[in-house]
């Protein structure tokens, strides 16, 4: 692999790592997080599938959630002095300074919107405004602002912007990163504060083979396309990916140059530990390896620090070009519909056949490595699963097929569906899967915490990334009702965009919140994070302070365990239960519980027995509580 266009400042290391799906060990439990989300409030704004609560940030002066609402082109400023009770305060007006907002920002009271222009093509805006909604000043940025967020020392905001081309591909702009100078305060911004971070010195030399740059007549710089920042805790880098070129933008924000630009490389799902189900006609779900590599192409990232290392996160949903104008451009296409090399797949017929990976849809821009118009490599849309980077560019994990193994474990009906409707199970197997899009991470008791959302499926899978290669899983929490009706709003929420983790110390009540904006269903909801370290008892009573509406699904204890294990859940109500056990392929292996039960705490006892009374092998087990209004997931591991 080439080295990209660089500064001095470190060497680029190689992005290839392999992963591989082990028992978690003794060790890594014992000092794992137990953490579990109660839904507590939503606010729905009533609009089906049309963007209506997309990104969201939290002003903690003023105990608002600002959420970006693309349906009415407005930003929508909630009150959540009550968490329990989300209230709209009042909505601020986009329309005066262009189409809508693609995301908002806060810090201190200061509230940032990224306006696209109702030109697209056209140079966006940034507008400022206090956290009552009065206007306070706006700026010009690139081409089509994404995303934009304020460095942790206030003294900056950086913005993505995207240059997205006109559907005829006839207009197509530079993407660039702005980086706007707050040190003289917002009032009194001018352009002159505004300074513009291009790709135009680039050349085919400086980037890496994994580098897309693939738009007809584009050149590097507007073929770059910046979707999503995140910064470092001493706001000296801001790392930008620009998604559909599976590729990172490294910046200095101080003096407001690029870096580098880094491949990410591609993930081999040939190999066991990345399998996945690539077909939406095969009758169900199918996790297998698959002769084709995926391509990262990460929407959100985050850093975190851990002992001194720095680390970025980055959720790898994928995503093509369409165009569909005169002349337009479409860079996808199916298996099927390709020649594929007959040295490369001497078995091309049957994994053309739909029920394998004919339906699989793949880039036409990669693969075709000699020209000659067939295809020696199949490279696919993300990689279903979220990666942990060091910052010179080493991937040190990846969530391999867990994401999918996770949610056909925990939701067999609903798997890889689509986020409106209920009656599509598997619909979504070929194209990218759950999607994981949205995410932010939290200290909290000193451990890492992610929280990953997962865009079509739905739901919020949460994970201890403290050793960053050795990432656990702790919980799958989804708030979506597969019994409801999407476009009637009784199917809960739907689609997760954005997410913020609200600390302890900044919550109206005192607690440490995440609260999430969900694009289809239109909702904001907030949840309660309760935590505690595993090593305490089981037994130990949480700490209630208000009631929730929520059944709670409590870490077994012991954990590992041999020969017995106990599970315990609470009840806010009398409801339904179903609590039952799947292994890592998503198979049942028991039901423990399946009635009425009452009002409180419930323990049930697992001896590690399936069904037919076998003891089961030593492994990585799922366990699944369902009830009437919810369903959670948690993983346990049984040593014999």
């Amino acid at each position: 692999m080439n080295n990209a266009f660089r500064a001095p400042h470190g060497l680029l290391k190689s992005f290839t790592s392999a992963f591989s799906m082990i028992l978690l060990t003794l060790s890594s439990l014992l000092f794992a997080q137990d953490v579990d989300l109660i839904p507590l409030g939503t606010y729905e704004t009533g609009i089906y599938a049309d963007g209506a609560a997309e990104i969201v940030d939290f002003d903690a002066l003023s105990q608002r959630l600002f959420v970006v609402n693309g349906a009415e082109g407005t930003i929508d400023a909630l009150d959540i002095a009550d968490p329990a009770n989300p209230q709209l305060a009042f909505s601020i007006d986009l329309s005066p300074y262009g189409k809508q907002a693609n995301s908002v920002a806060v810090f201190k009271g200061l509230v940032a919107a990224a306006v696209e222009n109702n030109d697209k093509q056209a140079p966006g805006v940034v507008v400022f405004f206090d956290n009552h909604g009065s206007f306070i000043n706006q700026v010009t940025v690139g081409s089509l602002p994404d995303m934009l967020t304020f460095t942790p020392n206030g003294k900056a905001v950086v913005v993505a912007n995207e240059g997205e081309p006109n559907d005829d591909y006839t207009i197509d702009p530079e993407g660039s990163i702005s980086i706007i100078d707050l040190t003289g305060g917002a009032a009194y911004l001018s352009q002159a504060d505004v300074h513009n971070v291009r790709f135009n010195g680039l050349d085919d030399a400086d980037l890496s083979p994994s580098v897309r740059i693939f738009g007809p007549g584009a050149s590097i710089a507007q073929d770059l396309e910046p979707e999503y920042v995140a910064i470092d805790k001493r706001s000296q880098y801001a790392y930008v990916t620009l998604q559909e070129n599976n590729a990172l933008a490294v910046v200095d924000i101080r003096n407001a140059e690029l870096v580098e630009v880094r491949g990410f490389g591609f993930k081999d799902h040939s190999l066991e530990e990345n399998a996945f189900d690539a077909s939406n006609e095969d009758g169900g779900i199918n996790i297998q390896p698959h002769p084709t590599h995926g391509m990262f192409q990460p929407d959100a990232i985050g850093w975190y620090r851990v002992h001194g290392k720095e680390f970025l996160v980055t959720a790898n949903e994928g995503d093509s070009r369409e165009y569909e104008g005169t002349p337009g451009f479409v860079g996808e296409t199916r298996v099927k519909d390709i020649a594929l090399d007959p040295l490369a797949f001497p078995d091309a017929e049957n994994l053309q056949a739909v029920e394998n990976l004919g339906r699989l849809k793949v880039t036409l821009a990669n693969g075709d490595l000699d020209k000659d118009g067939d295809f020696e490599r199949l490279y696919s849309y993300g990689t279903r699963s979220f990666s942990i980077w060091d910052t010179e560019g080493r991937r040190v994990f990846d969530s391999g097929k867990e994401l999918e193994q996770i949610t056909a474990a925990l939701a067999p009906d609903g798997f890889n569906s689509d986020d409106e409707e209920n009656t599509s199970m598997d619909d979504r197997s070929d194209d990218k899967g759950p999607e994981p899009e949205g995410l932010t991470i939290a200290k909290i008791d000193g451990r890492q915490i992610l929280f990953l959302g997962l865009e079509r499926i739905g739901g919020i899978m949460i994970y201890d990334i403290t050793d960053p290669e050795k990432a656990n899983f702790i919980q799958y929490v989804n708030t979506r009702n597969f019994n409801g009706d999407p476009a009637a709003g009784t199917a809960g929420d739907l689609s997760p965009e954005g997410l913020v983790y609200i600390p302890k110390s900044k919550s109206p009540n005192n607690r440490p919140l995440l609260a999430v904006a969900y694009e289809v269903s239109g909702t904001t909801t907030i949840y309660e994070i309760r935590h505690r370290k595993s090593e305490v008892s089981a037994y130990e009573t949480i700490d209630d302070g208000l009631s929730v509406n929520a059944a709670l699904l409590e870490q077994n204890y012991p954990n590992p365990f041999n020969p017995t294990t106990e599970i315990r859940f609470n009840l806010p109500k009398a409801t339904s239960v179903k609590l039952t056990v799947f292994d890592l392929l998503g198979r049942q292996v028991v039901t423990l519980a399946d009635g009425m039960y009452s009002t409180g705490s419930h323990v049930i006892q697992w001896d590690g027995k399936d069904r037919s009374g076998q003891l089961v092998g030593s492994g990585v087990y799922l366990y699944k509580l369902q009830t009437a209004d919810n369903v959670s997931i948690r993983r346990m591991t049984l040593m014999q």
